[in-house]
């Protein structure tokens, strides 16, 4: 009976050493994966940073002014001027859609109405 026990033993160590070693190597693929992926995202932080600066370098007041004088002929873009701005009450609303219903309507006995 002891033989057989360490034999069963040998082998349940031979089978944890052979999952643990698994279980290593798909870890350590793993970290490979998720330094890929962080080198990855700084790539892209620095190329979002490049676009920015570049956004508000062409975004600059004293360059958009110039574009709209050089550009006035066929853009008719002036300088905004508080007279342009309006109050909240002068905003006309559109209708409620469902304040001229009075009465909800049955849609399943019109259903069964039309079979």
């Amino acid at each position: 009976m002891r033989p057989l026990l360490y034999v069963v033993s040998a082998l349940a160590v031979m089978g944890l050493a052979f999952w643990a070693y698994h279980e290593n190597y798909k870890t350590q693929q793993a970290l490979r994966d998720v330094e890929k992926l962080q080198l990855e995202i700084g790539g892209f932080r620095e190329e979002l940073g490049v676009l920015r600066a570049e956004w508000a370098y062409l975004n600059r007041p004293d360059r958009l002014r110039e574009l709209a004088d050089i550009n006035y002929d066929r853009l008719g873009l002036l300088p905004l001027t508080p007279q342009q701005f309006g109050r909240i009450d002068q905003i006309s609303f559109p209708l409620d859609a469902f304040a001229g219903m009075s009465q909800p309507i049955d849609l399943a006995a019109n259903l069964e109405a039309t079979r």
